[in-house]
């Protein structure tokens, strides 16, 4: 199976529609060479960017849904279209990933869980989605995660539990974490003897340098593929055969005693 991870820049100075059409002339450039294309979180408007949330908000069918599934459907492959800031009808705000089929159909939206900030930011001023998402693809099963949630191991079991394989985190990760980032991500994919695909971006959100450095990890917690600090494409080969055969020949999982409850909505 091959991944394209898009690392993309976030330039103060481009448009959201710029920049959503610059993203989406992307991803049909993986057409051939890529089953799987993940994008980072919230990369319309800068992960930091809390002036423009709900500014920027948009209904789930919304512009940058409908120019994903093009793109999706024109290069045929399964995207992971990162994240949006997504308001809700009722009227709250979500940071919800979309994944699209490679025929453009919507295949999962999932609502970021873990919202950073502590008593400002992300966690002020959205919401919290309470439900597990995961993708059956024709060569694994995908749990979809992002950002602040790769340091919330439960949930990673949570989506081992429901069958995923390849665990994709959507981010927007500052550079003065990005020892953590790297850790984490090794941390996930051995612990849960899974591939972890984690795209982050790359630029500045609203003073906030990004820490870019897009990271493959395969199950036995080795660095397949990293990017660079810029806008760079990151792809990778990935064997899906191989979590079943490290869960085989080391199966660590089979000896969990504790269980863990779905997460639900305070």
């Amino acid at each position: 199976m091959r991944a394209s991870l898009i690392q993309i820049a976030v330039n103060e100075d481009e448009s959201v529609n710029s920049r959503r059409e610059r993203v989406s002339s992307l991803v049909r450039d993986q057409a051939g060479s890529a089953d799987l294309v993940v994008l980072p979180e919230l990369w319309t408007t800068g992960a930091f960017a809390y002036e423009l949330f709900a500014a920027e908000a948009e209904p789930l069918e919304g512009p940058t849904f409908d120019a994903m599934s093009k793109a999706a459907a024109d290069a045929g492959v399964w995207l992971h279209a990162g994240s949006i800031p997504e308001r809700d009808p009722d009227g709250p705000l979500y940071n919800t990933a979309l994944v699209f089929a490679p025929d453009g159909t919507l295949a999962a939206a999932y609502r970021k869980i873990h919202r950073f900030g502590f008593d400002k930011g992300e966690a002020v001023l959205m919401s919290p989605g309470d439900e597990l998402v995961t993708v059956r693809l024709p060569e694994t099963v995908l749990g979809v995660t992002t950002c602040y949630d790769l340091r919330f191991p439960e949930l990673y079991r949570g989506l081992v539990d429901r069958g995923a394989e390849t665990l994709l985190v959507s981010a927007g990760w500052p550079e003065r974490r990005r020892a953590h980032w790297t850790l984490l991500a090794r941390a996930r994919a051995v612990e849960n003897q899974a591939y972890v695909l984690a795209c982050g971006s790359a630029g500045t959100h609203a003073g906030v340098e990004q820490a870019g450095h897009s990271i493959v990890v395969d199950p036995w917690g080795e660095i397949l593929a990293e990017a660079g600090a810029g806008e760079e494409v990151l792809r990778v080969e990935l064997d899906p055969a191989k979590v079943g055969a490290t869960r085989e020949q080391f199966p660590a999982l089979k000896d969990r005693l504790l269980g863990l409850d779905t997460p639900r909505r305070p």
